[in-house]
């Protein structure tokens, strides 16, 4: 898997999913705030599959 995700992308990425599962867990907004586990995931591993699909990169190219 190539970086696909970086920078401010990631930051959000990881602040939003995080936020949605704080707000799940503590009964907030219901059980569909667990969906806060993909953004927080493709964050963490810097790679997200639709970005992929779509041919979007994010990610600073190394020269």
């Amino acid at each position: 898997m190539q970086s696909n995700v970086g920078g401010i992308d990631k930051t959000l990425r990881i602040a939003v999913g995080a936020l949605l599962i704080l707000l799940a867990l503590t009964g907030l907004i219901g059980p569909w705030g667990w969906i806060g586990v993909v953004p927080l995931a493709t964050g963490l591993f810097n790679f997200c599959p639709a970005y992929k699909l779509l041919g979007i990169n994010t990610c600073k190219m190394k020269k």
